[in-house]
């Protein structure tokens, strides 16, 4: 269960697809012009992701390597379907103003990333945390980021309009995502250099990772590591003997 609880911590904070490893970025861009469109892409793509987590380490064992692309490409885009169409019968506003970007998920690269790098690698249960964890990340950088946005730009919040000031429409266009991508990261910037200053261990902000690999004892790296030294050891071992 901690290894759960940490794939969840990984994801929303210190591998947070968004604002750290700026990962996803078509979507992030284009359909945060409202909070709601921002949680409403966050939550989809979460189910997806998870899912896709799920049957892909329980089939880890069964898909061919050689084919493990194509085969993680069909199972999230049968999930992609499936939410595409239950979207489109019951709630109908979110796919339209979410469009073509809900069937674009399929090619999402923090969903395929997922599936390559943990999913394909790990059993069913921390595979599920880690889909769990990077789509609520993605879920509240896109929903903070649309909020933003919605607020400057519309002067409104989850569409109630508020008139407390005369709103700054380039924030609803284009260029306003990446004017508020921008101040997000200057906040991770500042963070960063101020806990630098107190003498924090602040490498793993913004980084996604920032350690030695080859010593890493975080969560699964250790197992991985240990599985991946082991062989090295032995040869080490057996070129000992020869020199001997």
């Amino acid at each position: 269960m901690n290894k759960c609880i940490e794939r969840l911590h990984n994801g929303i904070l210190k591998e947070n697809p968004t604002l750290v490893l700026m990962l996803g970025m078509c979507p992030t861009l284009a359909v945060t012009t409202s909070a709601i469109n921002g949680l409403g892409m966050g939550l989809t793509t979460t189910v997806v992701l998870a899912l896709s987590n799920m049957i892909i380490a329980a089939l880890r064992k069964v898909i061919p390597d050689k084919i493990r692309i194509p085969a993680f490409i069909v199972i999230i885009a049968s999930f992609v379907t499936i939410m595409q169409l239950l979207l489109q019968a019951y709630i109908p506003t979110l796919y339209k103003a979410l469009g073509i970007y809900i069937p674009l998920i399929v090619v999402n690269c923090i969903i395929l990333g997922r599936a390559e790098a943990y999913a394909y690698k790990n059993p069913v249960l921390p595979s599920l945390f880690d889909g769990l964890g990077m789509g609520l990340g993605f879920t509240i950088a896109l929903t903070i980021i649309g909020l933003l946005r919605e607020f400057i730009g519309g002067c409104s919040v989850f569409g109630y309009e508020l008139n407390l000031f005369t709103p700054v429409s380039i924030f609803k266009m284009a260029p306003g995502a990446f004017f508020v991508l921008a101040l997000l990261t200057a906040i991770q910037n500042q963070a960063k250099i101020v806990g630098a200053k107190k003498g924090k261990d602040v490498s793993k902000i913004q980084s996604g990772c920032g350690s030695d690999c080859l010593n890493c004892t975080v969560g699964d790296c250790a197992d991985r590591v240990a599985a991946v030294s082991a062989p090295a050891a032995d040869e080490v071992n057996v070129v000992k003997e020869e020199n001997a």
